[in-house]
């Protein structure tokens, strides 16, 4: 950017600048509402659009015909039809100092002055980061939804809306005008994005990068089911046309779509000085982290809709409304180093290691990497993420991160200027730095490229993934079993105790060695703690005692698992690719874990795998291929006799009882169920002919809440659906299961 200030530049130099801007914000405004992969900050594109702004503002007869200043958002997408909105879905102006307020506030009141009987308010409400959304109601069904596209024209995107839960599909309540189009945000939160970050690495799929790409990605999917299992959130706080004002004033408006069925900010005021509206921009910028969500500052409005009438619009803003920013969560540190880290599937994951820094209010000493690619600077297509050509990472380099709520930090550029003439190119290890055995990247039979991710073929011989796999082997989703945590299991591996899954069921039998490891910890964590804090330690007999009660019940917890559900076994050996939901379809396909192992090994030998692999609904060839490679592996073949000598897993029935009050239902379990566990309800729902959803949609029948439960039980009210206790439950399938 020309550095020149706005008024030092001359009247050629401003026609050239405007030109470029032009064509830059335009670019940006494709990335980012077109494509979803911005390129630069939300800090650095409002500085482009200010600067764009101030020249036009001191050179009017240069204003451009393409001047970024009246456009909104990017032209729709290929590949949905289009939908012209019937009033234009505009853009707001931006406030980014509490003097910038004053001055919106005090427009307001000169514009209004003369009208003694009107007392202005205004409202103050979150700026939700996500993808906006335009419902059309008419005589209360939803029947078309549209992305804002250029503030024109739209995407047509109703299939994909109509699988929010937050979205209803017939309003509630009375009082909705014939027709209305309720306008909001589909966003998605930090804990559903860690989720899907989370599948996707388990079955080597793309990395996801923020929660807002990723929900506006979501929502441009062409087959909808893709864009219900995202689990996308809606928040209503606007409306486009209308037949009738859902009431006098936009506090009342909004209050009034929470009784049609929406969901609402609950962080919405009224207000009427200044100090209040900014009183409450520090309140929502203080529980900024810990909404669950983004937001990127706070919207003031005009209260009064005939006040908003009669203010009117600017340019593609409307002069009644204002975005009040917060300041962007970025800090600019150096990388010093870039460590490797090992997981249980062998996957290598750079992890950067930083000077620190404090980002909204944490410390920063680590940022993720991803992958060599993301290092390399380029996506998994061999384009650019930093800028117009790849921009790699390198160590000494001085890095601009980003951090929103919970979700990891990331780095957002280089500063190439400040990079030291001797950092180098960083070489991604081409051998595990745990075990030393290669480390490659598969090929994708489908798409004929490589894996983003290089993984370490060493398997079970590498410690860091064998550690690993003990961990997920005794996890609560696995085998569950109480009193081996991620301390006990390190312990035991570092001590030669443990090295394999079935030498978890023999530690009974090296109990003194087991007691000699604990007593070695104990006493090293009472000298670092007499280290800090200079006293010394009374009562060791009693702690003895409660240590060696520890013992006992550890042991005890071991063998509780030795006849675990078929489903939780399988998933328990940690075979890449497959997580608790295909471990229970293998389970319910096989019955036996001899029947499992059998087909297995007889897959792994076929010349052609699918032609020994039976058809089964939701697994494809991503997980033919790894049980290949599991059964195809002579180690595992030992690993696996010696595990099931000590355990015997029980065969998985499913018998649906006849006349089953739920068969072919779709249930949700909810809250703490205290007379079953989570498992042997989601059993007993599928003995029973019932399918269990981990989330409630318009699709489900029933909804089963014990204490504690939270949004789900909300949700399920708010849609309609059927709400019982644990009681309840049992009274309903009492004989039939």
């Amino acid at each position: 950017m020309n550095e020149k200030s706005v008024e030092d530049l001359t009247q050629a130099e401003a026609a050239e600048e405007l030109a470029r801007l032009a064509a830059e914000i335009a670019k940006h405004d494709r990335r980012y509402h077109g494509e979803d992969a911005p390129t630069i900050s939300d800090a650095e594109y409002d500085a482009l659009r200010l600067r764009n702004a101030a020249i036009e503002q001191l050179f009017p007869d240069l204003v451009r015909p393409d001047s970024p200043t009246g456009s909104v958002g990017a032209p729709p997408a290929e590949g949905f039809a289009k939908v012209r909105h019937a009033v234009p879905m505009l853009s707001l102006a931006k406030a980014y100092t509490d003097q910038d307020v004053v001055d919106f506030l005090e427009r307001a009141k000169r514009f209004f002055e003369r009208d003694k009987d009107f007392d202005i308010a205004f409202t103050a409400e979150p700026k939700i980061d996500g993808l906006s959304a335009s419902l059309r109601y008419e005589k209360g069904v939803f029947v078309q939804g549209a992305t804002r596209g250029d503030g024109t024209v739209g995407e047509d995107i109703t299939a994909n809306l109509k699988t929010i839960a937050d979205i209803p599909h017939r309003l509630r309540g009375t009082g909705w005008p014939e027709v209305i189009e309720i306008r909001g945000e589909v966003y998605m939160t930090y804990a559903e994005f860690q989720a899907l970050k989370q599948r996707s690495a388990a079955v080597g799929g793309q990395d996801y990068v923020n929660p807002r790409n990723t929900a506006a990605g979501s929502l441009r999917q062409k087959d909808p089911s893709v864009t219900a299992s995202r689990n996308l959130k809606f928040f209503a706080y606007a409306w486009g046309y209308t037949t009738g004002d859902p009431a006098p004033t936009q506090y009342e408006s909004v209050r009034k779509f929470a009784d049609w069925g929406f969901r609402i900010s609950p962080l919405m005021i009224r207000a009427k000085s200044v100090d209040e509206l900014i009183a409450h921009y520090k309140l929502i910028e203080a529980q900024r982290s810990s909404l669950g969500y983004d937001i990127d500052g706070v919207v003031y409005k005009v209260d009064q809709l005939e006040l908003q009438r009669r203010w009117g619009f600017v340019t593609g803003e409307p002069r009644w409304a204002v975005a009040h920013k917060f300041p962007a969560e970025q800090a600019t540190t150096v990388l010093r180093q870039i460590d490797i880290q090992v997981g249980r599937t062998g996957t290598l994951a750079p992890v950067g290691r930083l000077d620190p820094v404090t980002v909204g209010g944490v410390t920063v000493v680590n940022v993720t990497l991803h992958n060599e690619d993301y290092i390399a600077g380029i996506d998994s297509n061999g384009l650019p993420i930093r800028g117009e050509e790849p921009i790699d990472v390198r160590i000494g380099d001085t890095v601009v991160i980003q951090r929103a709520g919970d979700v990891i930090p990331q780095i957002v550029r280089v500063v190439l200027e400040k990079r030291p003439d001797d950092a180098k190119p960083y070489r991604f290890p081409d051998k595990c730095p745990v075990c030393g055995s290669p480390a490659t990247r598969e090929i994708n039979e489908k798409t004929g490229k490589e894996d983003s991710r290089r993984r370490c073929t060493g398997e079970l011989i590498c410690p860091a993934q064998a550690v690993e796999a003990l961990r997920h082997f005794v996890s609560r989703g696995a085998m569950d079993i109480e009193g081996l945590g991620t301390e006990n299991i390190d312990l035991f591996f570092n001590n030669g105790l443990v090295k394999t899954a079935a030498d978890i069921f023999t530690l009974k039998d090296r109990r003194s060695d087991v007691q000699r490891a604990l007593a070695e910890r104990r006493e090293e964590q009472a000298r670092q703690r007499e280290a800090a804090s200079g006293k010394t330690r009374k009562n060791a007999r009693g702690a003895e005692e409660r240590n060696f009660e520890g013992l006992e019940k550890l042991f005890g917890a071991i063998d509780a698992r030795r006849e675990p559900e078929l489903d939780r076994f399988i998933f328990a050996l940690g075979i890449r690719h497959i997580g608790e939901t295909t471990a229970a379809l293998l389970a319910k396909t096989f019955s036996t874990v001899e029947e499992f192992i059998r087909v297995g090994k007889e897959t792994a030998a076929a010349e052609d795998p699918h032609t020994v692999f039976p058809s089964i609904n939701g697994i494809g060839g991503t997980v033919i291929g790894a049980l290949v490679d599991f059964f195809g592996n002579e180690r595992n073949d030992a690993v696996l006799d010696a595990l099931l000598a000590q355990v015997r897993p029980k065969p998985y029935v499913v018998s649906i009882a006849a006349g089953s009050p739920v068969a072919g239902k779709t249930v949700v379990f909810t809250g703490s169920l205290e007379k079953m566990s989570r498992g042997e309800a989601k059993a007993m729902a599928e003995r029973l002919g019932a399918k269990v959803a981990g989330s409630v949609s318009a699709k489900t029948d029933l909804v089963v809440a014990g204490p504690g439960a939270g949004s789900k039980l909300k949700q399920a009210t708010e849609l309609g659906i059927e709400v019982i206790d644990e009681d309840a439950w049992f009274e309903r399938v009492a004989g039939s299961s």
